[in-house]
């Protein structure tokens, strides 16, 4: 089934970029300066969001799609439900028993349930376009939430997400009280609920922001902003992008790693301590002056790059266009390099998020001009190459796209 008509990427903006266009009114550089991972910001009217998603989205997915229940929770009162209260199986051909049951999502939502559609970046073609362009103008990974929620009801109690957000009123209005960090900048392993006693002290206390958000707005909170929101008098629905940023602490983590992996092709690091070893801390200093050693030597990117490129997901594939595309190719065929791949080529190797492919060293200048992301006629790559990498899932067709 399709969904509604819609352009073929809603991210794709001007030359100044999502952030800008879309989210903020304010330049990449000034909102990288002054509000990232610093302040919450509140801009009114920073778009008209119809193109991304709406009621009408909600009822499709949840009534005709034969969604599973890891893509929407439900929550009310600040307790999220169990899945069996709205899953069943849903008849002959489709008995997995954990699909979503309309009817009796129908029934919580009318007692005041929050419905929250997870991952939509993965379920709705719109959103996963704003995703995908956003999370490469960022740099960090990027996923989608719904939030429907009835009128004059909330969802979740006060509490902070591990996470960065960009909160974008699509219909109906939310009022939103906002306080600085309990916890400022927790990790991912850091949830609220470690610091629930500190989060209801600062409850009680006057809110930052104190603001109903309205179609159009967009409210960015960094990671560990405590936030709370109650749908007015009508049916609210609103997107949260959450921005998974990668931290100082997770480069030291790679950078430990990498520098851990030289050790072990060290025969005085993998010797046995000696018997009887009460006390290590003569040893203790010496393998802290190995490992400092290491550190120093170690290389994070390579590690690094591989988690980033695990944190998404490509553009999609459709393989029954892209077996026609291999079969048709010829020299005039246009073709382009698969969006949001994450393609980097060291010396010959090209890594992506689909695996990794050797070439020989005549085919790197082609393979190089490939990483602009333009469109190229296959004949202008090679046609043995340009197979190779549609069949590797590197390369899609750019009908109706005249090559550069």
């Amino acid at each position: 089934m399709t969904s509604p008509p819609h352009p073929a990427d809603p991210g794709t903006t001007t030359d100044a970029g999502v952030l800008r266009d879309r989210l903020t009114h304010r330049p990449r550089e000034e909102f990288a300066r002054e509000i990232w991972g610093r302040t919450a910001l509140l801009t009114r009217r920073a778009s008209d969001f119809g193109d991304l998603f709406s009621a009408r989205a909600v009822d499709e997915l949840i009534a005709r799609r034969g969604l599973r229940a890891p893509f929407l929770r439900v929550a009310k009162d600040g307790a999220t439900l169990p899945e069996a209260s709205y899953t069943s199986p849903a008849g002959v051909g489709a008995t997995i028993a954990d699909q979503l049951d309309d009817t009796l999502l129908w029934r919580e939502f009318a007692d005041g349930a929050t419905l929250v559609l997870q991952a939509l970046h993965r379920t709705w073609d719109p959103v996963a376009g704003l995703v995908r362009t956003l999370g490469a103008e960022l740099g960090h990974p990027v996923q989608a939430n719904a939030y429907v929620t009835p009128p004059r009801n909330r969802g979740f109690d006060n509490h902070y997400d591990v996470h960065d957000v960009f909160v974008l009123q699509i219909e109906g209005t939310k009022r939103w009280l906002v306080r600085r960090p309990v916890h400022p900048g927790p990790l991912r392993d850091e949830p609220w609920t470690e610091h629930r006693g500190a989060v209801a002290e600062a409850a009680q206390g006057p809110p930052d922001i104190d603001a109903v958000l309205e179609p159009g707005d967009v409210l960015y909170l960094p990671r560990g902003w405590l936030h709370a929101a109650r749908a007015r008098g009508e049916v609210s629905l609103h997107l949260t992008l959450g921005v998974h940023a990668w931290t100082r602490h997770a480069l030291a983590e790679h950078l430990a790693h990498a520098a851990l992996a030289e050790l072990r092709d060290d025969p005085w690091a993998r010797g046995t301590l000696p018997l009887g070893v009460d006390d290590p801390a003569d040893e203790t200093a010496a393998v802290r002056e190995r490992l400092a050693a290491a550190v120093a030597r170690a290389d994070p990117a390579p590690p690094f790059h591989r988690a980033r490129r695990r944190q998404a997901r490509p553009a999609p594939l459709g393989p029954l266009a892209q077996l026609a595309a291999v079969d048709a190719l010829g020299p005039a065929s246009p073709v382009r390099l698969r969006a949001a791949l994450e393609a980097r080529l060291d010396g010959t190797r090209l890594a992506t998020r689909v695996g990794w492919l050797d070439f020989p060293q005549d085919d790197i200048p082609a393979v190089t001009r490939l990483l602009d992301g333009a469109v190229h006629a296959a004949g202008d790559l090679g046609l043995p190459l340009a197979a190779r990498l549609l069949r590797a899932g590197v390369l899609v067709p750019a009908p109706g796209e005249p090559p550069r």
